[in-house]
């Protein structure tokens, strides 16, 4: 049974990978900022009352430790981190404030990095663990807005960087960089509700497939990355976008 904080996990992939773990007997701690929707998500897991629901103010990261710790103390240790929150917030001004910058690197990498230096030691003592970023092909090629797209670069040389230092002490970080996809409550599910042609015609122009991916395409890949097997993929970035993304070096 691995024991397991997912973050994000309210809505979209975060959501999915609740449900997808529940039916592996794992044990859950999901954060996100929302105890009501979290609280939905959890009552649909598996084995609903071996989980928590933990509420988490991302964009106030001096707020962080007292939930995470929380979290620690009722799985009783962390096999698994799994970072699914993120987003652009709406925020799409190409001279951007360093005010909502900020909200931006919070919500993207600086609220996974305290989460992080909160469990990784332990995980370095029981030499195991395996540290799950969501980053996005955003990252790496100029798809999304200047703030966005700058935070998701943040968090690939984040991935990169630390997981080629975790790597000696058998703990595993890394990073999956998806393309559109559609999720529960995430923003492609979002889109389609509130203008369907402009949906369609992201699939029709973006997307080489034409059909959006979706969660049940992704997460076999987590999975695999949550195992032991992972080992060779330490600070490894995992493009998952049908085609989608257009660069040649990640």
């Amino acid at each position: 049974m691995k024991k397991t904080i997912i973050i994000g996990a309210s809505k979209g992939l975060g959501q999915a990978a609740a449900i997808w773990f529940s039916k592996l007997n794992y044990k859950l701690a999901l954060l996100s900022r929302s105890y009501s929707n979290l609280e939905k998500v959890r009552k649909k897991c598996k084995n609903s009352k071996m989980h928590i629901s933990l509420e988490i103010d991302l964009l106030d990261t001096n707020t962080i430790e007292k939930t995470v710790k929380k979290a620690m103390k009722f799985l009783n240790g962390v096999d698994v981190v799994l970072h699914a929150a993120g987003g652009g917030m709406g925020i799409k001004e190409s001279l951007i404030s360093s005010k909502n910058f900020q909200k931006l690197l919070n919500l993207n990498i600086l609220s996974a990095v305290e989460i992080n230096r909160l469990v990784i030691p332990q995980m370095k003592k029981n030499k195991k663990g395996n540290i799950i970023h969501i980053g996005s092909i955003a990252s790496y090629e100029s798809v999304g807005s200047v703030g966005y797209n700058s935070a998701k670069a943040a968090v690939s040389a984040y991935v990169r960087t630390l997981g080629r230092e975790l790597s000696s002490h058998n703990v595993i970080m890394t990073g999956i960089l998806p393309g559109g996809f559609i999720g529960p409550l995430n923003a492609m599910h979002r889109l389609r509700k509130k203008n369907e042609k402009i949906y369609n015609d992201f699939i029709k122009n973006r997307l080489p497939r034409k059909k959006m991916g979706n969660t049940n395409e992704i997460m076999p890949m987590i999975e695999f990355l949550a195992s032991s097997s992972a080992g060779m993929m330490c600070g490894c970035l995992i493009p998952m976008d049908g085609a989608e993304g257009k660069a040649y070096f990640f």
